[in-house]
C-alpha cells in the first residue's frame, strides 16, 4: 500500500510538473513573441499594437504546441521558421488576399509579392527568436534518451567545414568577382578584403551549422537537408538583414530587393549543400577518433559490400525515377538540353542519356540517405528535398556550365526553369520511394537476428526530430521564391 501511494504521488507531482513546464514555456513564448512582433512593427513602420499581439499570440500558440519538439536551439529554429512560414502563407498571402475578393493567380501572386516584407518579418521576428530561445530552455532540460551535445565537437566541426567550404566556394565565385554571402554589404574597397570577409562570413555560418544541428544530423542526405535549410535562412538573415546593418545601409525588405539578390540565394543554397557534404564528413571522423566504439558489435556487412548495395540500389531507383520522371522533362524542354538533342542526337538516343544521368544522380542518393527514412512518408519527405537539391545544382548551374561556360543566376532564368521543377519533385520521390523498397527488402532478415536487430533500429531517424519542419521550410521556400520573385 506504502509503495502504492509513493507511486502515485510520484507520478501526480510528475504530472504537476509538465504541467508548469508548459505554462512556463508558455509564457516565454508570449513575452518573447510579443517583443519579436514590437520589432516588426518597428522595421515596417505599422501599428505597436498590432505586432504586440500577432506576435503575442504566435508565441503563445508556438509555446503550447511545438515547444516539446523544441529539444534544442538549431530544433527550435527549423520549427520556429516553419510555423512562421505557415501563419505567412495562412494569412497575408493567403486568407488577407481571399477576403478582399482577389481568387485571380496572377492577383494572388501579386498580393503575395506585395506581402514579401512581411515573410521576412515573420522568419526572423517572430520564428527565429521564439524558436530559438524555447529551443534554448528545451535543451538546458535533461531528456531520456537524447543524445548528448558536445560543443567542442560542434564549434571544431562545424569551423573546419565552414572553412573548407568557404576555401572551395570563394575561389570559385572569386574567379568571376561575385561574392554572394557578401551580398546586401555594399562595395568593398578590394578584391582581397571582399574574400577575406567572404571567408570570415562562411567560417561563422559553418561554426554556427554544427552547434545549432550537432543531434539532428545523421548521415551526409540529412547534413546537406539542413544545410539547403539553413543556408535559406542565413539569405534572409545575412544579405537582406544583418550585412545591411554592417554596412549602414537602411533595411530594403521589398520584393524588388529580394529579386535584386536571387543570385545570392542561390549561392547559399549551394554553400549549404557544400557545408553539409563537409560537416557530415568532419563530424564522422571526429566520431571514429575521439568517441569511443563497441569492437565486440560487429556489422553486418563490410564498408564495401555496404557500398556497392547503396550504389546498387540508388542507380535502379534512378532507373525508376527517370524512367516516369521523363515525360515531364521532355514536355519541359530539359531533356532535350541535357540530351544535346541540337547536337545531332535522336529523341531515343537522348533518352539513353537521360537515363544514365538520372541511374548515376540515383547512385549518389543510395550513398548520401541510406538509413534516413523508415517509411514512407518520410521516404516521400527526403525524395522530394533530393529533386529540390538537383534543381538547384543540374538546371540552375551545372548544366548551363557544361553547356555555355556560364550559370545564370538570375530570376528570369529560375522562371524559365521552373516547369522542369515539377520534374525534379517526381524523379527524387519516385527514386527515394523505390530505394527504400529495396533497402527494406534487404534489411527484414537482419532485424531477425538481435545482435543487428538493435543496431538497425539506432539508425533509423527516431519520431519527433524537426526533419518534417526542415522539409516544410525548404521545400515550400526553395519553390516559393524562385517564383516570388521571378
Amino acid at each position: 500500500m506504502a509503495t502504492l501511494e509513493s507511486s502515485i504521488r510520484a507520478e501526480v507531482t510528475s504530472g504537476g510538473g509538465v504541467a508548469g513546464q508548459v505554462w512556463i514555456e508558455t509564457l516565454i513564448g508570449l513575452g518573447v513573441g510579443a517583443a519579436g512582433g514590437a520589432l516588426r512593427s518597428a522595421i515596417l513602420t505599422t501599428p505597436l499594437t498590432h505586432g504586440v499581439l500577432l506576435g503575442g499570440l504566435f508565441g503563445l500558440a508556438f509555446g503550447l504546441f511545438f515547444a516539446k519538439r523544441a529539444t534544442s536551439a538549431g530544433a527550435g529554429l527549423i520549427w520556429g521558421v516553419a510555423s512562421a512560414l505557415l501563419l505567412w502563407m495562412l494569412i497575408p498571402a493567403g486568407i488577407l488576399p481571399m477576403l478582399k475578393g482577389n481568387e485571380r493567380s496572377m492577383g494572388m501572386l501579386s498580393d503575395a509579392r506585395a506581402q514579401f516584407p512581411e515573410l521576412v518579418a515573420y522568419l526572423l521576428c517572430l520564428g527565429m527568436p521564439v524558436g530559438v530561445g524555447l529551443g534554448i530552455r528545451g535543451g538546458l532540460r535533461s531528456r531520456a534518451g537524447q543524445t548528448s551535445f558536445r560543443m567542442g565537437r560542434a564549434i571544431v566541426a562545424g569551423g573546419l567545414a565552414g572553412t573548407f567550404g568557404g576555401l572551395i566556394f570563394g575561389r570559385w565565385m572569386s574567379e568571376g568577382d561575385f561574392f554572394p554571402l557578401l551580398a546586401g554589404v555594399g562595395e568593398l574597397h578590394s578584391r582581397t578584403e571582399n574574400i577575406t570577409l567572404q571567408f570570415v562570413v562562411a567560417l561563422f555560418i559553418g561554426a554556427t551549422f554544427g552547434m545549432l544541428f550537432q543531434r539532428d544530423i545523421r548521415g551526409y542526405g540529412s547534413s546537406m537537408g539542413w544545410g539547403l535549410g539553413y543556408g535559406i535562412f542565413c539569405w534572409f538573415l545575412g544579405p537582406l538583414t544583418l550585412l545591411p546593418i554592417a554596412a549602414r545601409v537602411p533595411l530594403d525588405w521589398s520584393a524588388e530587393h529580394g529579386s535584386e539578390l536571387f543570385g545570392s540565394l542561390v549561392g547559399h543554397i549551394l554553400y549549404g549543400l557544400i557545408l553539409g557534404v563537409a560537416y557530415a564528413t568532419l563530424d564522422r571522423v571526429w566520431v571514429r577518433l575521439f568517441i569511443q566504439s563497441d569492437p565486440l558489435n560487429r556489422e553486418a556487412e563490410g564498408p564495401g559490400i555496404h557500398i556497392l548495395h547503396s550504389v546498387g540500389w540508388g542507380a535502379l531507383a534512378g532507373l525508376v525515377g527517370g524512367l516516369i520522371s521523363s515525360p515531364v522533362m521532355l514536355a519541359t524542354g530539359i531533356l532535350p538540353k541535357i540530351a544535346g538533342l541540337g547536337s545531332g542526337f535522336s529523341l531515343f538516343g537522348g533518352l539513353l542519356i537521360h537515363l544514365f544521368i538520372s541511374a548515376l544522380i540515383g547512385m549518389s542518393y543510395g550513398l548520401l540517405f541510406r538509413n534516413e527514412a523508415s517509411s514512407l512518408g518520410l521516404g516521400l519527405g527526403w525524395g522530394w528535398l533530393f529533386g529540390l537539391i538537383w534543381w538547384y545544382l543540374g538546371p540552375m548551374t551545372f548544366l548551363p556550365l557544361m553547356l555555355t561556360g556560364v550559370c545564370d543566376w538570375s530570376t528570369d532564368a529560375a522562371s524559365a526553369l521552373l516547369p522542369s521543377l515539377v520534374g525534379h519533385l517526381i524523379y527524387g520521390a519516385v527514386t527515394a520511394l523505390t530505394f527504400l523498397l529495396l533497402e527494406r527488402r534487404y534489411t527484414r532478415w537482419l532485424v531477425l537476428d538481435p545482435k543487428f536487430a538493435a543496431r538497425e533500429l539506432r539508425r533509423i531517424r527516431p519520431v519527433g526530430t524537426p526533419a518534417p519542419a526542415l522539409w516544410f521550410f525548404a521545400l515550400v521556400l526553395g519553390v516559393l521564391l524562385p517564383v516570388l520573385l521571378g
